[in-house]
């Protein structure tokens, strides 16, 4: 799977947020994560969404060097978020592999479920990001009105607007906020090109960069399944909107994501 010229090894990168624990992945980590490490992605979040997926974040991040657990319920699995949950959840945030409370926020896109079930957890996942010093890795669909205020409202602030696919006034609000923007493979679709702009508006010390593999596959895999090596990619269309190099931006997002993450300066 020769993806880029050998002669033009990539800068070490981070990816932020990665779901080698989704079915499509989870049957053969190892695999996906040789692959990343041939393409210089040498370290990456494995993010949950629900139970599942949790104890497999865990189960990665613990079985693997520089791999790390973003733990959390996604929208679309809040009602599945019950008191047991975030008993289980709040003793699962406490292992030491663990960096980030997520992902959590909400979609109104779906519609699969209710508003109110969404808000709470949310709220629930906000409070526990702050009881243990987390940051918040923020799933927002269709919702910034909700989002932005119950965020602003919390206190928190520090975590990440994940794939961003806002408009620059969304992303300078939630910067404010104190919030970084994480761009994904989104940044590089010919018909993303507000996304394009919020990203020229972002202060570099707040960009991250992901793949949400197995999702959003950067052009030119665009409709194939993600994997982490496929960062490169996001990086060289960020790097292109940015008019910067691309090792320069692998640097920049990697050092941030250590000083929001790994908390390394």
């Amino acid at each position: 799977m020769a993806i880029y010229d050998p002669t033009k090894t990539p800068t070490d990168s981070y990816d932020t947020h990665t779901h080698l624990n989704d079915d499509q992945l989870f049957h053969d980590v190892p695999a996906y994560i040789g692959r990343a490490n041939e393409f210089r992605v040498m370290e990456m979040n494995v993010v949950g969404y629900n139970a599942q997926s949790n104890e497999r974040a865990l189960e990665i991040s613990n079985n693997h060097d520089n791999i790390y657990a973003v733990l959390g319920f996604q929208p679309e699995d809040t009602k599945d978020f019950d008191d047991q949950a975030f008993i289980t959840l709040e003793q699962q945030l406490q292992q030491p592999k663990v960096v980030g409370v997520g992902e959590t926020g909400l979609d109104y896109y779906w519609e699969t479920t209710a508003h109110d079930v969404q808000i709470a957890a949310f709220k629930k996942h906000l409070e526990l990001a702050k009881k243990f010093d987390l940051p918040v890795i923020i799933h927002n669909r269709d919702a910034f009105e909700d989002v932005y205020k119950i965020l602003k409202d919390s206190g928190v602030k520090k975590g990440v607007m994940h794939s961003f696919s806002g408009t620059p006034e969304q992303a300078k609000a939630f910067i404010n906020l104190g919030m970084h923007i994480s761009f994904s493979g989104v940044v590089s679709f010919k018909k993303a090109e507000e996304v394009r702009e919020a990203a020229k508006t972002i202060p570099l010390d707040r960009l991250l960069v992901e793949t949400d593999a197995p999702y959003l596959a950067p052009t030119p895999y665009r409709g194939k399944t993600n994997e982490p090596a496929l960062v490169k990619f996001v990086i060289d269309s960020l790097a292109e909107t940015l008019e910067m190099s691309a090792k320069d931006l692998s640097d920049v997002t990697r050092g941030n994501a250590h000083r929001l993450f790994l908390n390394h300066e």
